[in-house]
């Protein structure tokens, strides 16, 4: 008889290739799934019933943000947040203050949520969707409209440098399903279907100590290998601290398998570069690491995802 772990091992661990990725892919896909015409993917996971059980997480009344402070100078290869002021109050006859945001939030630094629209795979995305559908008019599917309203789930912190006994992972640690495994036994938890998975690495505590780095020279993530594990338990979202993946590649010829699979394949949206350092705190002061998970996307028609500001309440 075969466990689950064994089955986990199928994906090579070391000299994994784009032809490991491309079994994989469609291995555990997700096209088809929810019907042709569907354009939430895992989000369908999250029923009324789902969101009910969610809300009897809150038994605390406390609410965590899980977004970053917006970062408003480039850093490596990811943009600022530009924010102008256009009306200030440094004029007599002022009546109000104005700005503009802009932001060109996919990186490594602004949180945000990919919608299906943002990853290829061939000539596809999510669903058998042709790439194609995607031009300088926006996303004809698969956008982040498709979510207007919202994510609203039980969220379950995996709490990664506890597990390595480390303040924050370093820069080649990868996370495989066994730690996974071992967090969900250390503290109790179980995770179901539905649910937000909410990765810490300590990205944010490992700057703080060492400073900015080469984001995709060395940072710790997700190995290829836990992608399975996300289909088993039918992860609604996949939430983390930095971009969830492993970088640099595990995979050779595949530059992101995480967000690769996970988003086209398995049609789980992503929200990268939360701040989980107060969430970690809280979970600990309330010694659970399950609560209400709420994200609320901009209703951009054709957009590729939205900055966003995730809450936890306990």
């Amino acid at each position: 008889m075969t466990t689950k772990n064994e089955q986990r091992q199928e994906f090579p661990r070391s000299r994994a290739t784009r032809e490991d990725i491309a079994k994989l892919f469609e291995s555990i896909s997700n096209w088809g799934r929810w019907g042709a015409e569907d354009e939430l993917g895992a989000l369908n996971l999250i029923t009324a019933e789902k969101r009910r059980a969610a809300a009897a997480q809150v038994k605390a009344g406390v609410s965590v943000s899980l977004s970053r402070h917006a970062i408003k100078k480039r850093i490596g290869v990811s943009a600022p947040f530009e924010h102008t002021m256009i009306a200030t109050g440094e004029t007599p006859d002022a009546e109000g203050a104005a700005d503009i945001f802009s932001v060109q939030f996919h990186g490594y630094t602004q949180t945000h949520l990919d919608a299906l629209c943002h990853i290829f795979y061939g000539d596809a995305m999510f669903n058998g969707v042709p790439k194609h559908s995607v031009s300088k008019h926006g996303a004809e599917k698969m956008s982040v409209a498709a979510m207007k309203e919202g994510i609203v789930t039980r969220g379950v912190l995996m709490d990664m440098p506890r597990v390595f006994d480390r303040d924050y992972l370093l820069a080649k640690d990868a996370i495989y399903p066994e730690h996974f495994d071992a967090w969900l036994e250390k503290t109790g938890t179980v995770v179901e279907s539905g649910d937000a998975l909410i990765v810490r690495t300590g990205r944010w505590a490992r700057e703080a100590a060492e400073g900015t780095w080469d984001i995709e020279s060395g940072s710790a993530g997700l190995h290829a290998a836990c992608l399975p594990w996300l289909k088993e338990h039918d992860v609604a979202v996949l939430v983390g601290d930095l971009a969830s993946d492993l970088m640099p590649s595990p995979v050779e010829g595949v530059r992101m398998p995480i967000h690769l699979v996970t988003i086209a394949s398995l049609g789980i949206p992503i929200i990268d570069n939360c701040d989980l350092e107060a969430l970690s705190r809280e979970s600990e002061r309330q010694q659970r690491c399950e609560f209400l998970f709420v994200a609320s996307p901009l209703v951009v028609p054709g957009g590729t995802g939205s900055p966003i500001n995730p809450i936890a309440v306990f």
